[in-house]
């Protein structure tokens, strides 16, 4: 990546300010904070769901964080929550076309993680030993 222009054009333009100094940061931000990855994932792997079945599918995470994370994910536009005004009423969850434009960087994700993942625990216990 050093030889590529694009990448050293667009760290030298932002060496001088720490918070551009990487222009992916808010995408990671946004995309890879604790729970977004498992719940864009579920979300994109199963279709429309209600909050109960979240829970159940993302193991170990609370219903508050779970609420929290959903929230901002709609914020954000990758999920649209949808209210049912029946009885008992009824939300949904599912996630947009914005959020379902993240598939290719997570199907690049998961093949780097399937071709490396077995390297970088060889690279730890290397260097633990």
């Amino acid at each position: 990546m050093a030889g590529d222009s694009t990448w050293t054009s667009a760290t030298a333009s932002t060496q001088t300010d720490p918070q551009l100094a990487c222009p992916i940061g808010p995408v990671v931000d946004l995309v890879f904070s604790r729970w977004t990855t498992p719940i864009l994932w579920t979300l994109h792997t199963h279709g429309r769901q209600r909050f109960v079945e979240l829970e159940r599918r993302i193991a170990r995470i609370t219903p508050k964080v779970l609420t929290q994370r959903l929230r901002q994910l709609e914020r954000d536009g990758l999920v649209r929550r949808t209210y049912h005004a029946e009885v008992p009423p009824r939300v949904e969850y599912e996630i947009t076309d914005l959020g379902r434009s993240l598939a290719p960087l997570f199907a690049h994700l998961a093949e780097w993680a399937a071709e490396n993942l077995e390297k970088v625990e060889q690279a730890r216990h290397d260097y633990d030993a």
